[in-house]
Order: C-alpha cells, then sequence, then structure tokens
C-alpha cells in the first residue's frame, strides 16, 4: 500500500484526497497539509484521518509516507517538489509544474538525482476521449497530423484573489492546452504568438492578465495549432478540440453532459457540462492510477517533469508574446 499525504486542501485538493482514498488501488490517504489550522483539521474530518499539520516538512521527514500529492498555488510549487524529491518523497504535483522555466530546470535536477518518480496534472492526457485519440493517430487512421484545434472555455472567471497569483491566463488555463497539443501532435512547438484581451471581466486589467485568449503554435515539423483560451462562458464548461490529417480528422470532446436530447415545444436541446470537475472526473482518477502503478512498478509517468517543463516553456513564451505583440521562438 501506497501510504500519500496531500498538501493544500481546496477544492481539488479534497477531490483528489478523496479519489485516492476511495477510487484508487493499493494507496491510503494518511495525512495532509494546509497553512491554516483550521482548514487542515477539516480536512482531515472529511477525509477520516486523524493526521494533519500545517508543516509540510513533518510529512517529508516522516519515512512512513511513500508520496506526496501537492495541489498549491504554483508560486510554492518548486521549493516542495524539491523538498519531497531530497526526502525521497514520489509526487503527484498539480499543473505547471513551476511558476519559472529556471525553477523547472532545478526540480529535473533534484528528481533525477534522488531518483523520484514525478508526474504532473495534466489530467486531459488520460481523459478517455483525448486518449483514444492519440491512439487513433498514432495507428495512422487520419495520416499525419497536420493542425491542432484546441477550445478551453471556462464558465465565468475565478475571484480575483485567485487571478492575482495564477500567473495570467496563458500559464494557469492555456497550458493544458500546450500540453494536449505537443501530445497529440507527437510535436515539440518551435514558435508561439498570442492575442488577448479583457472583454467580460475589467479587473483583470490590473494584473495584467486578458479574460479571451487566442494562442497560434508551429511546431518543428511544420505542422500548426490555434487554441481559444476564454474565461467568458456563459453556457458551461467547453473543452474541445480536432486534429486534422493528411487523410482525415478526428474531434474530441463535447460541451453535451448526459447524452440525451429533450425534445419539446418545437425544440430541441441538452444540459451542458457545468465544470471543470464533472467533465474530467474520471481523467482525474486515472492519472493518479497511473501516478500510483508508476510507484509500485518504478515506472516513468506518461507526463513527467521534463514534459511540465515543456509545456511550460510554451506558456512562457505565449505570455510574452502577449506581452510584446510579438511571435516568439522557442
Amino acid at each position: 500500500m501506497i501510504r500519500c499525504a496531500v498538501i493544500g486542501v481546496g477544492r481539488l485538493g479534497i477531490f483528489h484526497a478523496k479519489n485516492t482514498a476511495t477510487r484508487v488501488k493499493g494507496a491510503e490517504i494518511v495525512a495532509v497539509v494546509a497553512t491554516r489550522e483550521e482548514s487542515a483539521k477539516r480536512a482531515a474530518a472529511e477525509l477520516g484521518i486523524d493526521r494533519w499539520s500545517i508543516d509540510p516538512q513533518e510529512i517529508f521527514d516522516d519515512k512512513s509516507i511513500d508520496a506526496v500529492i501537492i495541489v498549491t498555488p504554483t508560486k510554492t510549487h518548486a521549493e516542495l517538489i524539491i523538498q519531497a524529491a531530497r526526502s525521497k518523497k514520489h509526487i503527484f504535483v498539480d499543473k505547471p509544474v513551476t511558476e519559472t522555466l529556471e525553477e523547472a530546470e532545478e526540480v529535473i535536477k533534484e528528481v533525477a538525482s534522488n531518483g523520484v518518480i514525478c508526474q504532473v496534472g495534466f489530467m486531459r492526457r488520460f481523459d478517455p476521449s483525448y486518449a483514444k485519440a492519440k491512439k487513433r493517430i498514432q495507428q495512422g487512421d487520419i495520416g499525419k497530423p497536420l493542425y491542432f484545434k484546441g477550445v478551453s472555455r471556462d464558465p465565468g472567471s475565478p475571484p480575483e484573489s485567485y487571478i492575482k497569483t495564477s500567473g495570467g491566463i496563458f500559464l494557469d488555463l492555456n497550458i493544458h492546452e500546450y500540453d494536449i497539443a505537443r501530445f497529440l501532435m507527437g510535436n515539440e512547438v518551435e514558435s508561439v504568438q498570442s492575442f488577448g484581451d479583457v472583454l467580460v471581466h475589467p479587473f483583470m486589467n490590473k494584473y495584467g492578465d486578458v479574460d479571451q485568449s487566442i494562442t497560434v503554435l508551429k511546431f518543428k515539423n511544420g505542422a500548426t495549432a490555434s487554441i481559444e483560451g476564454s474565461r467568458n462562458s456563459a453556457f458551461g464548461y467547453d473543452i474541445r478540440g480536432e486534429v486534422v490529417g493528411t487523410e482525415g480528422s478526428i474531434q474530441i470532446g463535447s460541451l453535451q453532459y448526459y447524452n440525451n436530447i429533450i425534445l419539446k415545444n418545437n425544440k430541441s436541446y441538452h444540459d451542458n457540462v457545468p465544470d471543470f470537475l464533472t467533465k474530467f472526473g474520471d481523467a482525474f482518477v486515472a492519472e493518479l492510477e497511473h501516478f500510483i502503478d508508476c510507484v509500485q512498478n518504478n515506472k516513468k509517468p506518461i507526463v513527467d517533469e521534463v514534459d511540465g517543463m515543456k509545456s511550460l516553456e510554451v506558456a512562457v513564451a505565449a505570455t510574452e508574446s502577449f506581452k510584446i505583440k510579438e511571435k516568439v521562438f522557442l
């Protein structure tokens, strides 16, 4: 049994903890860490465990704990990953792997030198629709991939308290699309050009952020991608993609929640997916199952700290491109 501790008990942290405790075979949650005592106690009670702390070092010093699940603000990732690696703890960390490329380089060195496993939480790779699309592409079903179209629309903006430390839409939201584009296209990005503006949420101007964005990627093999990132989806959580190849196209995902169409009063309609936990609920479980399997069998995750750095590099370039209003080469 892999004994795990969760560091960070926000909505996603608790979600990961519950999944690990109840749906991931071979793993158990034995402790939680939060910055506030009240939050730590509440999370422990909710999970039905006794151990909680406000000091991550207590977890790192405990040799009986095998792995940590880090779901904290991005600016804390590098320090926590490095501490965990030096303490010989295997690491699952929410995206992005770190806040800066310099931090990512240090993380890669520490993970390698300490011989631990590090997996980054890009859950779309584990979503059945995206995973199946990858297999079909690898089988040659659409020929050579030429173009990726990604849509990532959130149903409204997070609060200002989140936005001011999020790193911006290109790092916080679009990085999922940058990673899945690399994954599906099977190639690395050569150049990035991004655009954006504040169209609905004026407070974002204060932080140099935007609520509507477009990123254009060119890959080293000549293929391209265009990615929309939006905080303005009043109609639901809208995540879709398409890969166009020389012999066909694969369309991925749907806004539709249930496989039901309601027909009434000369109209037809369906319920839309409401949020990211609903959309990717099974993918969140699958990525943790993969992590535990990698720890148990000493395997390399399909999305590790190196992937985390490569997708971060695209996000950093997209942010820079937006600021200087020019194409950026990686």
